[in-house]
């Protein structure tokens, strides 16, 4: 089964065999795959390498598919979180997991659209700095999950703009913890 697209010609990219071997623990991890695979953590798929094969998965959509992942296995890490902003939560306190988060949002780079299509830099750019306003609970207007999931942005033709797939799947990680964020 391919599930990421595959380098073209003689370049390497990652090893189809482990990539889809690593997914498979997650997508279980989620309760969406076998439920007979080991369990695993955020922080594994952090450092997750694979070896380099001919023909292999392009390596920046694997990528970004993993940190989707990375946001639902600590999303679903923090679904026992109740209010008490100082009962602990794994590691973390509950603020300080919404302070990782929001430095993840800031540093989140996009990749450029293709063929000069894309949305709007700015308009994402000002978006996320309300979701990140959100997270460290320091405006008076939050932005809601629901709004993440139903945000619309203008799209740009023959100017820079970032790649609306990257976008989409990290918009769709970040609706999740903000979700954490009214509980």
């Amino acid at each position: 089964m391919n599930r990421f697209p595959r380098v073209m010609g003689m370049r390497s990219g990652y090893d189809p065999a482990e990539v889809d071997a690593l997914i498979g623990r997650i997508e279980s991890t989620l309760g969406r795959g076998a439920h007979a695979l080991e369990p695993v953590t955020a922080d594994e798929v952090r450092t997750a390498t694979f070896r380099a094969k001919r023909g292999g998965y392009q390596e920046t959509a694997v990528d970004f598919a993993l940190e989707a992942f990375v946001v639902a296995l600590e999303t679903q890490a923090q679904r026992p979180v109740r209010l008490a902003m100082a009962e602990p939560t794994g590691d973390l306190l509950r603020e300080q997991w919404f302070e990782t988060q929001a430095a993840r949002v800031e540093r989140v780079a996009f990749r450029p659209g293709r063929m000069g299509t894309g949305y709007n830099e700015d308009e994402i750019d000002a978006f996320l700095d309300r979701v990140v306003a959100t997270l460290r609970a320091t405006t008076d207007y939050p932005v809601t999950a629901k709004e993440v999931r139903e945000a619309k942005f203008s799209t740009v033709l023959f100017r820079a703009g970032y790649l609306i797939a990257d976008v989409d799947s990290f918009l769709t990680g970040i609706a999740d913890v903000l979700e954490q964020r009214v509980r």
